[in-house]
């Protein structure tokens, strides 16, 4: 531990309920998207409400190599896009960002209409279990992309260019679904996507396609046609909050028995989280006031209840709405019962949590009925939860985005003065995620 900065490195002093109210923006599982959408423009693009978040600079960097001028707008968290001069970026200053994020592939379709070659490199992300970028070079080949792999990456053409193709995901992957949608929208031809993703992200994303031009129909059974078009303009779109970001607080909330008002964060988005929130004992409230409005999330005191929890493709419960969920049910009376159908490694970070006090047993059998791609293999993928437990502290050291946070709500819960060390990483999908702990007057203070 002794490698870590000072800026790396958040001293948590625990057991003081959380109370007040935070703002969360844009949902980073879209803005990146749409972020990379712009290259598909031959006029600027405006984005709004942007979370100031280590994703968003990767995408950045990555656009300026390619010829992209990103400005901020006049407006707090607003980038401007003007892709008029889009060209080939050096192998070598792409390759820095190789490890970092995953984003890089979702430039393959956009860079090939634009320039007919792209190159990707190696690719980074959190280690919570298969992430292959194989439905995403499938789907590019089955629009004529020919994908030639090298030691450094990627390099891909398409030298009769992109057509419309009929094509059918083996898991409803959100990647490969991001991927063939801005593939398909300036390819010859019509596209027929079977299997596809349909998280709320996803249906922004195509929102922000809609508005430049594209022609995308969503029919039902995960069925999204999209016909293609030669040409799209810029957009002008401010996304879909954070649902991932609104959750953590609210199971950080019940962990520590308080009260928070997430500003900006919507029911709809989140009906799932929600019913699962009061099956456990939370409580909520909604605000729809246009502008102010937002979900208050409190612990409404006396004992939180177990129950059964299975992660599942929207509209099932999100993969990571998991991990701070399950801190939360460290607290509440009973045996929990957690089933992890997306992610086989995400149940890693529940060794952390044992060695602050709580009672959790992986499992390799599916605890569980939704049908799960890992029974029967080598994957400790559910969970059993014994509590209430009597969290405290310890020194953590996080080992990816979401598990992060999580280590971070078990800090803030447990009794005693944690250590948690790669914090930098929580800066990957959270803004100012400090600040935002001081104003609900937690005490945290960095190094």
């Amino acid at each position: 531990m002794t490698n870590y900065d000072a800026g790396d490195v958040l001293t948590v002093h625990g057991g003081t309920p959380l109370n007040g109210e935070l703002r969360v923006r844009g949902a980073k599982n879209l803005v990146s998207k749409a972020m990379v959408a712009a290259l598909l423009g031959e006029t600027p693009s405006r984005l709004y409400d942007v979370p100031a978040i280590r994703d968003v600079e990767v995408v950045t960097g990555l656009l300026e190599l390619h010829g992209v001028k990103v400005t901020r707008g006049a407006l707090d968290g607003e980038l401007v896009f003007d892709t008029s001069d889009v060209e080939s970026a050096n192998v070598d200053e792409i390759n820095v960002h190789a490890g970092s994020s995953r984003i890089p592939i979702l430039f393959c379709g956009p860079l090939l209409h634009r320039l007919g070659h792209a190159f990707i490199p190696d690719l980074g992300g959190c280690n919570i279990g298969g992430r292959p970028i194989d439905f995403h070079i499938q789907a590019l080949r089955e629009f004529g992309a020919v994908v030639d792999k090298s030691e450094k990456g990627m390099d891909i053409t398409a030298p009769d260019g992109l057509k419309g193709a009929k094509l059918e995901l083996p898991y409803p992957s959100v990647g490969a679904t991001e991927q063939i949608l801005l593939t398909a929208v300036r390819a010859e031809g019509v596209t027929e996507l079977r299997n596809a993703a349909v998280e709320p992200e996803i249906i922004d994303l195509i929102c922000v396609l809609q508005k430049m031009g594209a022609i995308i129909k969503v029919h039902t059974d995960r069925v999204i046609e999209i016909q293609g078009v030669p040409r799209l303009t810029g957009y002008s779109h401010r996304p879909i909050p954070d649902r991932i970001e609104a959750a953590s607080w609210a199971a950080a909330a019940l962990a520590t028995r308080g009260d928070v008002f997430v500003k900006g964060a919507r029911q709809a988005d989140m009906m799932t989280f929600l019913n699962l929130f009061t099956s456990v004992g939370g409580a909520f409230e909604i605000d729809d006031a246009p502008g102010t409005g937002g979900i208050r999330f409190w612990h409404p005191g006396g004992e939180l209840k177990a129950v059964a929890m299975e992660t599942d493709v929207h509209p099932g419960f999100m993969t990571d709405w998991q991990q701070p969920m399950v801190v939360a049910l460290t607290q509440a009376r009973g045996l929990s019962i957690v089933h992890e159908t997306v992610y086989e490694r995400r149940l890693g970070y529940t060794a952390a949590l044992n060695q602050m006090g709580a009672t959790i047993q992986t499992y390799r059998e599916c605890l569980g009925g939704t049908p799960c791609r890992f029974g029967r293999r080598n994957f400790m993928h559910s969970a059993v939860i014994a509590g209430p437990s009597k969290l405290h502290a310890a020194d953590l050291v996080i080992p990816d985005l979401r598990a992060g946070f999580s280590h971070l709500i078990a800090a803030l819960a447990a009794e005693g003065t944690s250590r948690v060390y790669g914090v930098k990483l929580i800066q990957r999908g959270y803004e100012d995620f400090e600040g935002k702990l001081n104003a609900l007057g937690a005490h945290v203070e960095l190094g």
